[in-house]
């Protein structure tokens, strides 16, 4: 346990001292799941031996945040308000110590084509994309995706839970779905389909954990597979070539520090038949349910659900103590 003052009052912390608000739910469509990782969370801090206090909060719904009793605020909401770096933006303005990454990564994740492009900058393989123009002749945009790829991926740009993700088989089907996709998520993109075994990874504290692939009934992971059928499988050690897992968790870490996260986060792949690690997205608040990915990946590397919040936790603790320091280093020159 790490030694400190929480949120600059002076009242040293321990964890059997330790008052966290888990915050859940919120607006987004992901809201059902929001609150069933908001509850795991809460209880696996209780377990730890931390005060909590559950919150289902919304943007009209944000009165815990002037509770100056509150050490930490482990965010816990997923999609549009508690992913894309609104509600940490409100945090930060609030000089809160919270979990997760800061606005700027949250918002850079969130959006997919900002992220990709971040992605390629820095030498790492994405799939080629074109953001769908709804106003764009569609002669040409069947040209352009005739210059990416045969079978497409529509994504909406802004949403999580594989929510309206669809594959489209040639360039007219893509550009129609393109357009259903957009008139019910908004902006939306048309990316290249890169055949291949999907590979999930999470990053805890800078260091990737277990690899796991992911194997559906459909050989697609979207939303029906990842919460609905209960035969698709989560599997570890799959992948035997010792230098490809060294280049998963080498990029996992990577997309990471690319967006500048904090604390976790989970990066999804594919790995094509010629071994290519193609990043797709780095995901700032996975799931933390008992059958989501990232407490599946840390129970693998022995670290319980309830450890693995506590982490989580101290980090936050952590990186506020460190940010003081610099802060008041500075005032001092």
């Amino acid at each position: 346990m790490i030694d400190g003052c929480s949120r600059g009052y002076g009242r040293p912390w321990a964890r059997d001292g330790l008052k966290v608000a888990v915050l859940m739910g919120g607006v987004s469509q992901e809201r059902e799941i929001s609150l069933e990782s908001g509850e795991c969370v809460a209880d696996a801090l209780r377990e730890a031996g931390v005060e909590v206090v559950a919150v289902d909060i919304a943007p009209g719904r944000m009165e815990i945040l002037d509770d100056n009793l509150i050490d930490v605020f482990f965010v816990a909401l997923h999609g549009r308000f508690g992913e894309d770096g609104e509600l940490q933006q409100i945090l930060e303005d609030k000089s809160l110590v919270y979990t997760g990454s800061g606005p700027g990564a949250s918002k850079a994740a969130f959006d997919k084509l900002a992220s990709k492009a971040c992605f390629a900058k820095s030498g790492l393989m994405v799939p080629q994309a074109i953001q769908f123009d709804a106003k764009q002749e569609p002669e040409e945009l069947k040209k352009q995706l005739q210059q990416i790829g045969n079978r497409f991926v529509v994504k909406p740009l802004r949403q999580g839970s594989t929510i309206g993700v669809g594959i489209a088989d040639d360039a007219a089907s893509a550009i129609s779905a393109a357009g259903q996709c957009r008139s019910e998520f908004g902006d939306c993109m048309i990316e290249e389909y890169i055949e291949g075994r999907e590979i999930t990874v999470g990053v805890l504290g800078g260091q990737a954990l277990p690899i796991i692939e992911i194997r559906s009934r459909s050989g697609f992971y979207d939303y029906e597979a990842k919460y609905l059928d209960d035969e698709t499988e989560f599997l570890f050690n799959t992948i035997e070539n010792r230098e490809l897992v060294g280049a998963i968790e080498k990029t996992a870490v990577a997309s990471f520090d690319v967006l500048g996260c904090r604390h976790f986060a989970r990066a999804d792949f594919i790995i094509d038949s010629e071994q290519n690690v193609y990043i797709l997205e780095v995901n700032t608040i996975p799931g933390f349910t008992n059958h989501s990915l990232l407490p599946m990946a840390a129970v693998r590397a022995g670290i319980s659900m309830s450890d693995l919040c506590l982490k989580i936790v101290e980090a936050a603790l952590t990186n506020n103590m460190v940010e003081a320091f610099v802060k008041a280093s500075l005032n001092r020159q």
